[in-house]
């Protein structure tokens, strides 16, 4: 059976830690005990876990040999911010996928009462990548970046880039891979669209326009779909 995996709080030597809401579920819920087995997700590095103490508060492991894991191609997303609930749904379901790198933007069309709010909502995102993580059994969750002005992530990103238009009528996002490597950012616009400044802007800045087809998606449909089909040609 496949041991579950737990990404630690606080390492240190040979011992891992798992605190408060996990140490409670793995205490109270899953019933653990001393002597216990789980893959422990630690600095990078996934290790054999043994459980040498347990508590409601705190789980202490002693960490032993590492486990092998297959690298992820490494695919950041440039995620122009729209309504919470389904921003919140796609983080989770991006971290599941396997991206590297999740950065919020505001966009032209991005609503101005988002992007007022979108400073506070950085850690909750953080940590529903992190439960995300743990249940797709990655070694670590991806990064997720303070939000910046779109200006700002068009410029200063590096490796290929790859913007996904409604408006791109000939480039398929699957024959756009085979010229972009990875690492590889994609960039996916706002309910509406990107606006034609914005994707001037993207051309200026050295990125591909691509498409996904002839049908309109949702933003949060849009980037699961963008990360899945490029996480599936990188693995060919």
């Amino acid at each position: 059976m496949t041991r579950r995996r737990w990404i630690a709080d606080r390492v240190e030597g040979n011992r891992a830690y798992l605190l408060d809401q996990k140490a409670a579920h793995l205490a109270r819920v899953l019933r653990a005990k001393t002597g216990q087995q789980f893959d422990i997700a630690a600095e990078g590095a996934v290790r054999l876990g043994t459980i040498v103490s347990i508590t409601p508060a705190v789980v202490e492991f002693e960490l032993g040999p590492t486990l092998e894991s297959s690298p992820l191609p490494e695919i950041a997303v440039v995620l122009s911010i729209f309504k919470f609930d389904r921003l919140e749904w796609a983080i989770e379901k991006l971290t599941e996928l396997g991206v590297a790198r999740i950065c919020p933007v505001v966009a032209r069309r991005t609503e101005l009462h988002l992007a007022k709010a979108v400073e506070k909502r950085v850690e909750r995102w953080r940590k529903i990548a992190q439960e995300a993580a743990q249940q797709a059994r990655r070694s670590a969750p991806p990064e997720i970046m303070p939000p910046v002005p779109l200006k700002k992530a068009a410029q200063e990103t590096n490796g290929s880039r790859i913007v996904l238009s409604e408006s791109e009528e000939t480039a398929l996002l699957k024959s756009v891979l085979s010229q972009c490597p990875a690492p590889l950012t994609l960039a996916v616009g706002p309910e509406g669209g990107w606006t034609a400044e914005e994707l001037q802007l993207f051309e200026r800045s050295g990125w591909t326009s691509s498409s996904l087809g002839n049908t309109i998606l949702r933003a949060e449909t849009a980037a699961i779909a963008a990360v899945a089909i490029s996480m599936a040609e990188f693995s060919n």
